[in-house]
């Protein structure tokens, strides 16, 4: 794996926020690409056109956390989907080498890369990306996902789920698509024990409406 196909992917910073991961200081990674095609994405431009945003030199992150790890209780890694990043492992080693944990958000259709870092003790925190019920992926999705293979990718993540239960996190986006009922349904898919987090839907950003400063706020770019 040469490291720079890897880091390439890096498009982003927030140096701190409050709500990403509940209870702790974090700052948040970008990294661009995505495998789905979901009509509702808060983040399209990073998702599906990486190179439309800055890339993040590798320098400047790794000055930052020098600089600030002291401040933090974590660092959450975020896109984009982290999971279709080639040689994310070592992207997470060379980051958790700043002493901080790391929390990952996923849409949880590569269970095989969930299960590895895992099983390295990478990652601490799944945040896992329930999109809606089984049978609403495909148009949730943009067509990018079937009915049976968000059965089958989900299942695979739910099973780790019981075997380690304190590193999995589930949560749905309310789009505009999904009904109560929907969401009994997706609260019923979840392994026993676990509690659904909702969070609010924000209407797509429009790169073409996006202002030079508005495109660079989206991408989360560290300002100096």
């Amino acid at each position: 794996m040469n490291p720079e196909n890897a880091w390439r992917h890096l498009r982003g910073l927030t140096p701190l926020s409050l709500c990403d991961w509940p209870g702790r200081p974090c700052c948040v990674v970008f990294l661009g690409g995505c495998n789905l095609r979901c009509p509702t994405c808060h983040n399209a431009t990073l998702a599906w056109d990486m190179e439309g945003q800055p890339q993040l030199p590798l320098a400047r992150l790794k000055t930052f956390l020098s600089s600030r790890a002291r401040w933090l209780s974590g660092i959450t890694v975020s896109g984009g989907e982290p999971t279709g990043v080639p040689g994310i492992g070592m992207i997470l080693h060379e980051i958790s080498a700043f002493g901080l944990p790391i929390k990952l958000d996923t849409n949880a259709m590569r269970p095989d890369v969930v299960e590895a870092l895992l099983a390295e003790g990478l990652v601490e925190l799944f945040s896992v990306d329930v999109k809606g019920p089984f049978d609403q992926y495909p148009a949730l999705t943009g067509g990018a996902v079937s009915e049976h293979d968000a059965r089958q990718n989900l299942s695979r993540i739910f099973a780790l789920a019981e075997t380690r239960p304190g590193a999995f996190a589930f949560r749905t986006t309310l789009v505009p698509q999904l009904s109560d009922t929907d969401l009994t349904t997706v609260r019923g898919m979840l392994p026993a024990g676990f509690v659904l987090a909702t969070q609010d839907y924000k209407p797509p950003r429009r790169p073409h409406a996006l202002t030079d400063s508005e495109a660079r706020r989206t991408a989360g770019n560290l300002v100096q």
